[in-house]
């Protein structure tokens, strides 16, 4: 009994079609009727690829044309013009790397997902052209997608809290920040975790999704205030007066005038101690550099009171008795 066919696909008998030319050309009904197969599937899968390359290549320039910051430049991106900005353009240097930093992180995020979505769209047509059923492997993603999505909250907590925070520029490397747990300055800010270094030299990496809130003393401006004691014999409106006079000649010197933004503010007695009477000055500087000027202030204002006589807190008990004799 013969049981091979005796006669050819009924695609063979169809003028035009691709299975009619190659029987045509190669009389064989096997390679005709998986002529479809073997030739026109490979060329729609090649193709499906190519233009996912393509796609991802030219949504990756697109991204980083937006987002590059010219070398040498102040013009912001223009991916970060339509976003709120919070560093002031006083700043100089600081905010041009602090522009760059940030554009490069969402510009690195957007780079990602657009190379997600691109292939992964690209996965599923290949496997549509292959005649694969795309509904239990979609039903089965779900599912699997559901159990990672309990198993890694957290993750996507700390990916979305670190993305608001760049939209937001809420801190950036540079900045010094007390994050409630940890403060110090901040080393590197990435989707999911941001490293400090503290005053101590010690290394705090703090995942964002557990920032609950921020304090930033680098951001726009900062105000380095110093309280100054004096005893309670003290000519109160003549130590202000000196301290005024002092820390406005100190400010315009060449190693503290670049840090000072606004000419200082004396407010007057602060508060009045047992012990003794505190006078406060106030002084908007650039951010981050509150403490040195303060130190500065603190240090010189103390030195003149002394040249002008006046007595420190106290100093009558430390100038009483056989020590002082």
């Amino acid at each position: 009994m013969n049981l091979l066919p005796t006669e050819p696909p009924a695609c063979t008998r169809e003028a035009g079609s691709l299975c009619y030319q190659v029987f045509q050309v190669t009389k064989n009904e096997w390679l005709s009727a998986s002529a479809g197969w073997l030739l026109t599937k490979p060329l729609r899968i090649l193709m499906i690829i190519a233009v996912a390359f393509l796609l991802r290549y030219l949504v990756r320039r697109l991204i980083n044309r937006v987002t590059r910051m010219p070398s040498g430049s102040s013009k912001l991106p223009a991916l970060l013009r339509p976003l709120r900005e919070k560093a002031p353009e006083v700043l100089g240097s600081a905010v041009m790397e602090r522009r760059r930093q940030r554009a490069a992180t969402i510009g690195s995020v957007l780079k990602s997902m657009a190379t997600f979505l691109i292939y992964g769209l690209a996965f599923i047509l290949v496997l549509g052209e292959l005649g694969i059923d795309l509904a239990p492997i979609i039903a089965s993603a779900g599912i699997v997608g559901v159990a990672l999505g309990f198993g890694a909250q957290n993750l996507v907590k700390d990916f979305l809290s670190g993305m608001f925070m760049m939209i937001e520029d809420q801190y950036g490397v540079g900045d010094v920040v007390d994050v409630g747990e940890a403060s110090g300055t901040v080393e590197a800010v990435g989707l999911r975790i941001t490293t400090l270094r503290d005053i101590n030299g010690t290394v705090w990496y703090v995942r964002n999704g557990e920032v609950l809130r921020v304090g930033n003393s680098s951001q726009g401006f900062a105000v380095a205030v110093v309280d100054v004691p004096l005893s309670y014999s003290a000519d109160v409106e003549k130590a202000t007066e000196l301290m005024a006079e002092k820390a406005k000649t100190l400010l315009e010197s060449e190693g503290l005038a670049p840090n000072v933004l606004e000419p200082p503010e004396m407010l007057g007695v602060e508060t009045v101690t047992p012990e003794s009477i505190k006078l406060r000055l106030t002084v908007k500087v650039r951010p981050g550099k509150q403490w040195a000027v303060q130190r500065a202030l603190r240090a010189h204002l103390l030195a003149a009171l002394d040249e002008a006589g006046f007595e420190p807190p106290l100093g009558r008990f430390m100038s009483s008795g056989p020590a002082a004799q």
